[in-house]
């Protein structure tokens, strides 16, 4: 086998009863698939085709996420296309086509007549790191979401205009020889004054997940060419490869916190993406010992999480990166959820009851967290977890809010 390196909803309250949450899992827990399920990497396939089925009865529980997710096509419609070849500013490299981007927390030294080098303010955004005159990082994000909620749309409905706009998003990106990103983040989350790219600017590469997984979804619309898609399986080839080769991206590939998670959570997609899924299958086979095991403390503390400013949250980004990691890997067969003396879901214990804000983080944060960041975590482990009632912890949760989230139609989805 090739080497690692080279491959490299019910509640107890009355008042919560009928929220989409919980009645969406008595409704999927019992009915039966209409169709065949969608063959998505990420995205469940067959939830989704639980979900149309449901939509196309007019199941009223998923009205108010489903009316969202058509509101927020219809605002993407009028988006884009997004290119790497938008920015003003040139990439170190001289070439356009390559992807650019600034740390996000990372500033001016205003000690310095040119501020320079920078210097780090954690969980502070500098607003330039999204400027897309300077900068690929929003316009990437952008791409990944518009397209997401594209093909949903298009997979739901049937209408084509959504998977037109969608193959146009993916087809700028990707594809057009004019407007495509090359395959490589060597120039993302520069440091101005310390170097033109870090390691931690892979992470940027994850929102491509969602443009990916959307092209699966649209792929029966005509809307793309079976030569686009080919030409998008390549691509996603060409970026595991370097994923895996180049020396910046292996330091990624080390990162001891949520930078390590997320980079598993992309090679182990896009090995599956291009075909590779021995390369996925190593990647899995090692996640407990190089990442859960390593990470998350037998209390299931994260200590690289707790270290930085925003603790909470950094927490519950990596536990999402690590749940989308186990998702992954049942796509070889290989169980993460319940390894390693079930470590994940410590972790998950961990945190979840801090999703009642009256019960105080005990650790230092410079902002206030926002507890529905644990809403799409505590969804994936019904069915992970069934035994652990987690979904009680929803109880404190805006109902309106929860109602609303994408979620509700299709899980797990890329942070």
């Amino acid at each position: 086998m090739t080497s690692r390196k080279s491959l490299v909803c019910w509640f107890k309250t009355t008042s919560f009863k009928t929220a989409a949450i919980a009645v969406c899992l008595l409704v999927f827990g019992s009915m039966a698939i209409g169709e065949d399920a969608v063959a998505t990497i990420l995205m469940d396939g067959k939830m989704l085709a639980k979900t149309k089925q449901q939509i196309e009865k007019g199941n009223p529980t998923l009205k108010p996420a489903f009316d969202h997710l058509i509101a927020d096509a219809e605002e993407a419609m009028n988006a884009g296309p997004y290119s790497v070849t938008d920015k003003l500013n040139l990439p170190p490299s001289g070439n356009k086509h390559d992807y650019a981007s600034f740390s996000r927390y990372w500033w001016p030294d205003p000690n310095q007549p040119d501020g320079l080098p920078y210097i780090r303010r954690d969980g502070e955004t500098n607003p330039d790191s999204q400027n897309r005159k300077k900068s690929d990082r929003s316009r990437i994000e952008a791409m990944g979401n518009d397209t997401e909620t594209l093909a949903l749309a298009y997979y739901f409905t049937a209408n084509e205009k959504y998977a037109e706009k969608a193959a146009e998003l993916l087809r700028v990106w990707f594809l057009d020889p004019e407007t495509r990103m090359n395959p490589h983040l060597k120039f993302a989350q520069a440091r101005p004054g310390h170097n033109v790219g870090t390691c931690s600017g892979v992470l940027d590469g994850r929102t491509m997940i969602k443009a990916l997984d959307g092209s699966i979804l649209i792929s029966d619309s005509g809307a793309l060419s079976d030569t686009e898609l080919e030409g998008l399986k390549n691509w996603a080839g060409e970026y595991f490869h370097w994923l895996t080769t180049d020396q910046l991206a292996l330091e990624e590939a080390a990162a001891k916190n949520n930078h390590g998670s997320f980079y598993d959570a992309q090679t182990m997609y896009f090995a599956l993406c291009c075909g590779n899924k021995e390369g996925a299958k190593e990647i899995a086979e090692q996640v407990v010992s190089k990442l859960i095991l390593k990470q998350i403390q037998p209390d299931g503390s994260m200590p690289e999480e707790l270290a930085r400013t925003q603790s909470l949250f950094y927490s519950n980004y990596n536990l999402h990166a690590l749940f989308l990691v186990a998702s992954l890997s049942e796509s070889v067969d290989v169980d993460v959820w319940n390894a390693g003396n079930s470590r994940l879901r410590v972790a998950l214990d961990f945190l979840a009851p801090y999703i009642d804000q009256s019960k105080p983080w005990p650790h230092p944060t410079i902002d206030e967290e926002d507890p529905m960041d644990m809403f799409p975590i505590l969804l994936m482990t019904d069915r992970v977890y069934p035994d652990g009632n987690y979904l009680q912890w929803m109880k404190t949760l805006p109902r309106d809010e929860c109602k609303l989230r994408r979620e509700n139609l299709v899980r797990p989805l890329m942070r």
